[in-house]
């Protein structure tokens, strides 16, 4: 059952999922193994799948948690234990030392595997499957330690391989109940890290980096919202990279998927710590800008405008500058989320009506007409910003 249903995941990229779809088939064999017979060949071989499935079952989490999947030891100490199983089977049978040896072996595994996921999980994610894997990986290491401290220590003693007696009984039922419960969690961590992906996908824009559209409109509202309650001001920016159509056309839309990303790293790095930024079109971008005014939202914003003329070309081999327009207006009593952005839409055909590369601020509401500041009238003038 484990092997069907990680199988179903051996595609989906998600790191770890192939060693532990390769683990569990190499318990399945180990179980058919078993089920054929208790020959030495046979217990040789089960019990090294068994040894060989743990490692690759622990690589597999280290892998999923991006961890160092490999450590030089475990091969040493998994060669030692393969080497010691063929002596104390055929040289000098010792059940009791084989036992020890493997549940010991495989006590350390699913100790190492509970440890690693409380210690490495993503932050930020459910913890419920997370819990739910170190918990099972604990039991088991829990089953496996008892194992090899009673026969370890002499407690209990096997004559025959799985003989069985009370404790290999309690051991069996509760490697049983350990063991699914270990592979459910898989399958659930699994499906967290691709729920994880899903949700990342449908709020960062995959070109870019910076918030698609839905998630920045979503963010912008509540920031909206708390502010009306705070009576507190905040400030929306539309850009727009100028003449993007011909970058494509001229150059083909490679260049132009690496003008918009030039531009939304720029943007990204430039911009204050809590400021949001989002990829609302083709070539266009917002910025929301919390506790600034219009003005000083311009200036931020022309600033930007600088950053991103200054960058050179974005293209190798061509020269191809990107530069914004870009439109800005404040949050007033009354206003909606919409009429801010929609204003500051108006600004930006403004700016790109005024040549392009430059920054206009919205006008009051009650202004009739746009009115540009001669340049050096103002600090606000500076940078081709206008304002009423």
């Amino acid at each position: 059952m484990s092997v069907a249903v990680l199988g179903s995941l051996f595609q989906a990229q998600v790191p770890g999922v192939r060693l532990w779809c390769v683990a569990s088939g190499l318990l399945v064999i180990t179980s058919a193994l078993l089920l054929s017979g208790t020959s030495d060949i046979v217990v040789v071989t089960a019990s090294s799948l068994l040894v060989i499935a743990s490692l690759l079952g622990l690589r597999g989490f280290r892998q999923f948690l991006n961890q160092r999947a490999s450590v030089a030891w475990e091969y040493v100490a998994v060669g030692g234990i393969l080497f010691m199983l063929v002596y104390w089977t055929f040289v000098s049978p010792h059940v009791d030392a084989r036992s020890t040896m493997i549940s010991g072996f495989i006590a350390y595994v699913r100790f190492h595997i509970g440890w690693s996921v409380l210690k490495y999980r993503p932050p930020g994610r459910p913890k419920y499957a997370y819990y739910f894997v170190s918990i099972a990986a604990a039991l088991g290491a829990v089953v496996h330690a008892v194992r090899a401290i009673s026969y370890g220590l002499g407690f209990a003693h096997e004559t025959v391989f799985l003989e069985p007696t009370p404790l290999n009984v309690m051991f069996l039922g509760m490697a049983a109940l350990t063991l699914p419960c270990l592979s459910v969690g898989m399958v659930l961590v699994a499906h967290d890290r691709l729920s994880d992906r899903m949700e990342r996908l449908a709020t960062f824009d995959d070109l870019t980096g910076v918030l698609a559209r839905r998630a920045f409109i979503a963010r912008a509202e509540a920031i909206a919202h708390a502010a009306a309650a705070r009576k507190a001001v905040f400030s929306i920016a539309i850009l727009d990279i100028d003449k993007f159509k011909r970058i494509n056309d001229r150059y083909g839309h490679a260049a132009g998927d690496l003008a918009l990303a030039r531009v939304a790293s720029l943007i990204s790095h430039a911009v204050r710590e809590d400021d949001v930024v989002g990829r609302i079109g083709g070539e266009e971008f917002a910025l929301l800008l919390p506790s600034a005014t219009k003005e000083e939202a311009g200036r931020l914003v022309d600033r930007l405008r600088a950053i991103v003329a200054a960058s050179g070309s974005c293209v190798p081999g061509a020269d191809v500058v990107p530069t914004l327009s870009a439109g800005v207006d404040a949050y007033c009593e009354g206003d909606t989320l919409a009429s801010v952005m929609a204003r500051a839409d108006a600004a930006l055909y403004a700016a790109k009506a005024n040549g392009r590369n430059c920054v206009m601020v919205a006008p009051a509401v009650d202004a009739r007409q746009w009115k540009r500041l001669p340049t050096g009238s103002s600090e606000l003038a500076s940078g081709n910003i206008t304002s009423r």
